[in-house]
């Protein structure tokens, strides 16, 4: 009966035991239970790289902007926590003691820190470098060369003006020298429609005086300087007149002479005698053998009367 009892464990070892396994357990279940599922490895996403543009300013040349990509940081996964150690409590040999310590208290174990979140960044995407700002050029003093580019514009404009005033001025002469001409041409016709129309008129008359001429009988007086014989008459002094008359004596006689419209002498009459009758009757008598060309007024022949005096010499 005695060993039986020195064999078995002492109830408060007992308890001391099974309070430190129940210890354990509460703990690894609250371990557990702030334990977070391992989550997926996120997948970066695959973006395509933007297209690089240049761009190009003439004459003077701007910094090209640089597009810069970086590669998408993959977040590692986070490390699984280890599972805490379950600690089993062995039996200790139950050995009779002198004295009767006390049980040492149990250290609980350190809570498990829980797993930091892991917070996705976003790559970046495009990197545009700010353009560098150019070095300030040297100022060039370039009033000589706008007055010069000036001086020749205000050329260029008088020479633009003088052309022009030329151009107009040509054309003005040219409108002038069309008036006159257009001017000269009209007067032209005028004065030849003018002409026409007296040609016409003169014509007309003409003809309307030949009409009456020829129809009329009138003489029309002639001298002698404007007949014209068609065949002379024959003179010679008579013999009977040269009897009475010295040698180197002249008679004249004035005969008054009516001519038709062929030539003809239709009658013959002194108009101043000679002072002896067988000289003015042998004048009469001999003119009348000629005949002339007939007296013509306006183109249209005429009766006409002429004055003619007759010249004799005693041979």
């Amino acid at each position: 009966m005695s060993s039986t009892i020195l064999d078995a464990p002492s109830p408060k070892l007992t308890l001391a035991a099974a309070v430190v396994v129940v210890g354990l357990h509460a703990l690894t279940v609250a371990a557990l239970v702030a334990m977070k599922a391992p989550e997926k490895p996120v997948e970066a996403k695959i973006q395509t790289p933007p297209i690089e543009i240049e761009l190009v300013t003439l004459p003077k040349k701007e910094p090209v902007a640089v597009v810069e990509q970086k590669a998408p940081k993959v977040q590692p996964a986070p490390p699984k926590p280890k599972a805490a150690p379950t600690v089993k409590a062995q039996p200790k040999p139950i050995k009779e003691p002198v004295i009767k310590e006390k049980p040492p208290k149990a250290t609980p174990p350190k809570k498990a820190t829980p797993p930091k979140e892991v917070i996705e960044k976003q790559p970046d995407i495009i990197k545009t470098e700010a353009p560098k700002t150019p070095a300030a050029e040297p100022k060039v003093d370039t009033h000589a060369a706008d007055e010069q580019r000036k001086a020749e514009e205000r050329r260029r404009t008088e020479e633009r003006r003088i052309k022009e005033q030329e151009q107009q001025k040509a054309e003005q002469e040219a409108r002038d020298r069309a008036a006159a001409q257009e001017a000269e041409r009209l007067a032209a016709e005028k004065a030849a429609r003018e002409k026409a129309e007296a040609l016409a008129a003169q014509q007309a008359a003409q003809r309307a005086a030949q009409a009456k001429a020829a129809a009329s009988n009138t003489p029309v007086n002639f001298t002698a300087s404007n007949a014209d014989w068609a065949s002379p008459p024959r003179w010679s002094f008579p013999r009977r007149a040269a009897r009475n008359a010295q040698s180197g004596d002249t008679f004249n006689v004035v005969l008054v002479l009516r001519v038709n419209k062929q030539g003809g002498i239709d009658s013959v009459r002194v108009s101043q005698p000679s002072g002896n009758p067988s000289v003015d009757n042998a004048a009469q008598r001999q003119v009348r053998s000629g005949k002339f060309t007939p007296f013509t007024q306006n183109g249209v022949p005429v009766v006409g009367n002429v004055t003619l005096t007759v010249s004799y010499a005693v041979p």
